[in-house]
């Protein structure tokens, strides 16, 4: 198994009570997230989202689908969103918010592993192409939520 660990901040000019149901909606996801190519309830969970679970279907610029369910497994409304992956990737990932004045700060960590033999096989070989990969779907991800939220200013860092 090959470990990836990343770590992306959108800075959107917008404010948290528009941000934070855009991400935790990640069923609408596929209608503005272009790399989203599907986002699938497979199980409701709580009334606040605990123990939701979705399948996802993610394509960025390399053409391979990457599958895996995520279940959630921590709401703290406008703050955090954490949720347990499994299926051909494996880990955790978060979502943090953040309001610094007219900017909402959204910070998400994707700590996984390569779940099946042939993306483990591969992932040494193609490491620097996953890495590219994640950070142009994590860019694409910023600026579309921009462009959703009507936001005259994003920043994307990775870390």
């Amino acid at each position: 198994m090959a470990r990836f660990s990343y770590v992306t901040v959108w800075r959107i000019e917008a404010p948290l009570h528009e941000v934070w149901p855009a991400i935790f909606h990640s069923e609408c996801w596929p209608e503005w997230w272009k790399s989203v190519r599907e986002v699938r309830e497979i199980e409701r969970g709580d009334a606040d989202g605990t123990g939701n679970a979705r399948r996802y279907i993610w394509r960025g610029r390399l053409p391979y689908d990457i599958r895996f369910v995520m279940r959630t497994t921590r709401v703290q409304p406008m703050a955090l969103l954490e949720g347990v992956a499994s299926g051909e990737v494996e880990g955790v990932g978060r979502w943090e918010f953040a309001e610094q004045g007219a900017i909402t700060v959204v910070r998400h960590a994707w700590n996984i592993r390569t779940a099946t033999r042939v993306m483990s096989l591969l992932a040494p070989l193609a490491r620097p192409l996953i890495n590219w990969n994640h950070d142009g779907v994590m860019r694409e991800g910023g600026e579309a939520l921009g462009r959703l939220l009507g936001s005259r200013r994003v920043e994307v860092r990775h870390g």
